[in-house]
């Protein structure tokens, strides 16, 4: 091995360390587990099974991977309509304003997850904010129960992960050649025309990204679904986390989060292949 070769070596080391260590060691031991049994006061047994697998894919809980990908659907669709126009209007504004415009996208990252999503519980409760602002406004009726609900559970990941798809949305848009803009428009293209026939085809890499990073955080995720949706319905991420510790049935938890890596990471080998496949494209010439 020549010494640049070492060098390099030297210097991924402690990254790759860290990954084995702290993901990949972590994943195989919850692999593991799907494969032993649960012991009869909880715990686990070394006794291998496939039970716990084949208990994954009852339609029961199958219901609830229908649910959470139903809901993570719709909150990337709607991150992806409101980032899409933000992440246009970024990368169209002047270069010296478009870091202070990232930087308020990001901003709501400078609080705390819980503390966000416990100040939805604030606005949308029926004494909350929304509410006063209604009757402020001149509404009489009954104040609106917008909380512990399926809308409210979407709003929340929307909100949480809106910023993601904005930069990755905001990073394809400004990658684009300005070339190709002008050839379209001196071709006779308009305005809406350049912007479905050019912009939108080149800029989807970053929508698929983007999408996918939503979709992923948001079909695992149990924080939201448990204090926006009350409990009132269930997700995959809720349903593992009451096994692991409510049911204290480690095996079946176990089983149910390595679904949901296997999904997760179908979905992230199915962008990267899409993304690959687009920065081809786009790199042959005409």
């Amino acid at each position: 091995m020549s010494p640049p070769d070492m060098k390099s070596g030297l210097l991924v080391t402690p990254a790759v360390a860290w990954l084995v260590i702290f993901m990949l060691a972590p994943c195989l031991l919850v692999l593991s587990y799907a494969f032993l049994e649960r012991g009869t006061w909880g715990g686990v047994e070394y006794t291998l099974t496939l039970e716990n697998i084949a208990r994954a894919f009852d339609p029961l809980y199958a219901r609830v991977f229908l649910t959470s990908a139903r809901i993570a659907a719709l909150a990337t669709l709607f991150a992806v309509l409101l980032a899409y126009p933000a992440a246009y209007a970024i990368a169209r504004a002047p270069r010296r304003w478009q870091p202070v415009l990232l930087f308020f996208a990001v901003l709501p990252f400078w609080s705390n997850y819980l503390i966000r999503t416990y100040a939805w519980i604030v606005l949308l409760n029926r004494e909350g904010l929304v509410n006063n602002l209604l009757k402020a406004l001149g509404y009489r009726g009954e104040p609106l129960s917008m909380l512990y609900s399926e809308p409210a559970v979407i709003l929340g990941l929307v909100y949480n992960y809106l910023p993601f798809v904005i930069l990755a949305i905001y990073s394809a848009l400004s990658r684009l050649n300005p070339e190709l803009i002008e050839a379209s428009h001196d071709l006779g293209g308009g305005a809406l025309r350049t912007f479905w026939r050019v912009t939108l085809p080149l800029s989807l890499p970053g929508v698929a990204a983007g999408g996918v990073f939503v979709f992923v955080l948001s079909i695992g995720n149990f924080v939201t679904p448990a204090l926006l949706g009350g409990g009132r319905f269930q997700m995959i991420g809720n349903l593992v986390y009451d096994q692991f510790l409510a049911a204290n049935d480690w095996p079946f938890g176990a089983a149910l989060g390595m679904v949901l890596i296997a999904i997760m990471t179908a979905l992230l080998l199915v962008q990267a292949r899409l993304a690959a496949r687009a920065g081809g494209d786009t790199a042959r010439p005409a």
